[in-house]
């Protein structure tokens, strides 16, 4: 039930939060990086909903605030995933990037996989 603490998407919040926590504790790097269809799929099933629980947290007409635990759980959750997107490439990168920062380069990029490389610069572009 939801509490008067917490704003209209706890349950959503909630909920992503223990599916990156199932992803982190499951999580096997894969033995031949890049794992793109992996990588993508953390970012299309967890990132990309994160960020929008939160945009429309922000933008909603409900106009309903987070409780600090609410971006605390939406931001963890976000940067589990990113960081288990930069290990499908082989690249270990604790990330820790607020929620408003992806938000705004989601709305920059109008694509999730693009937000991913853009705040994590995995893969690198340009030279090879």
């Amino acid at each position: 039930m939801t509490q008067s603490s917490h704003s209209a998407h706890w349950e959503r919040v909630r909920a992503l939060a223990e599916e990156s926590r199932r992803d982190r504790e499951s999580f096997d790097p894969p033995t031949e990086p890049p794992d793109e269809e992996q990588a993508k799929r953390y970012l299309v099933e967890g990132v990309g909903p994160a960020v929008s629980v939160y945009v429309e947290g922000r933008t909603g007409g409900s106009n309903a605030a987070f409780s600090d635990v609410e971006l605390s759980l939406l931001e963890r959750a976000m940067n589990d995933w990113l960081t288990l997107y930069t290990r499908c490439y082989g690249v270990e990168l604790d990330a820790d990037f607020s929620i408003r920062e992806a938000a705004t380069a989601l709305l920059d990029t109008r694509n999730v996989v693009d937000t991913a490389q853009v705040l994590t610069r995995v893969p690198e572009r340009g030279g090879s």
